[in-house]
């Protein structure tokens, strides 16, 4: 079946609007086993996309970041288009009223993103991309151009917490960047960096509902990215993968040459 993207954005950007937003600011926040925030507008918007993208597409099933650990594995290894959501990347910051937070919806199939949608209801900037239309914002097409930059004019997010201590450590004594930002949303930040709007990306480990849709929007419009071993950021599996970005093939180079460094 073919899907359309328009549709499917459509139905996210109203779901956002009507769902999520009414809970911004106002939900009682409550805590995962691994400490991270969870609330009721989490599973309330969850609920409400798996009904609405189902009935579009009943051959697909949904795999959200708010499903036990093993049903999530029997999804994603079911053979069918999954799609993969995280319906809101960046709770904690929603939570306290800090706007910027996003829904991230990724469809997956034969191992492979067939298509991606970051959408952030604070800005209204519905970040998109699959193989006929690229990459776009608001369905405009974006594209990355070199910057002729240096690391160390560049602007970098990082996320801290979850690298090792030996590279934070050294990040902070030797900075290589001209600036450091950590916004709180992965999804969304890999859109930041699809527009230009910073240069460099660092994070130790990050869930597939995190990256799928943000790290296909970013590569459609130009970016370049690994793990930090060398390897494709993406794999339709639930383990957690570390990723380094770079907004051209220039900064890139440079940016995982000084990562490697011992």
């Amino acid at each position: 079946m073919k899907y359309d993207l328009n549709t499917i954005r459509s139905v996210v950007i109203d779901s956002a609007k009507t769902v999520l937003m009414p809970y911004y600011a106002k939900v009682e926040r409550n805590y995962k086993a691994d400490g991270s925030v969870i609330t009721e507008a989490d599973h309330a918007l969850q609920h409400h996309l798996q009904a609405q993208l189902l009935a579009l597409y009943p051959e697909t099933v949904l795999l959200g970041e708010e499903m036990p650990t093993t049903e999530q594995a029997k999804i994603l290894t079911s053979g069918k288009p999954v799609w993969c959501l995280d319906p809101l990347d960046g709770t904690n910051n929603f939570s306290n009223g800090i706007p910027y937070f996003s829904v991230s919806l990724a469809l997956i199939f034969e191992g492979k993103v067939q298509l991606g949608i970051v959408y952030d209801p604070a800005r209204d900037e519905c970040f998109s991309a699959d193989e006929a239309q690229g990459s776009q914002l608001n369905g405009q097409a974006i594209k990355l151009m070199d910057t002729g930059m240096q690391c160390r004019q560049a602007t970098a997010i990082i996320d801290f917490k979850r690298l090792t201590g030996s590279l934070a450590t050294r990040l902070v004594t030797e900075v290589p960047y001209a600036s450091q930002r950590s916004f709180g949303s992965v999804a969304l930040d890999w859109c930041w960096l699809a527009m230009g709007r910073c240069h460099l990306y660092l994070h130790g480990r990050s869930n597939i509902w995190d990256y799928a849709a943000g790290q296909y929007i970013f590569s459609a419009a130009g970016g370049f990215s690994s793990s930090l071993d060398g390897e494709p950021v993406f794999v339709d599996r639930l383990e957690p993968r570390s990723a380094v970005a770079a907004v051209d093939k220039n900064l890139f180079d440079a940016w995982s040459s000084w990562l490697r460094k011992v």
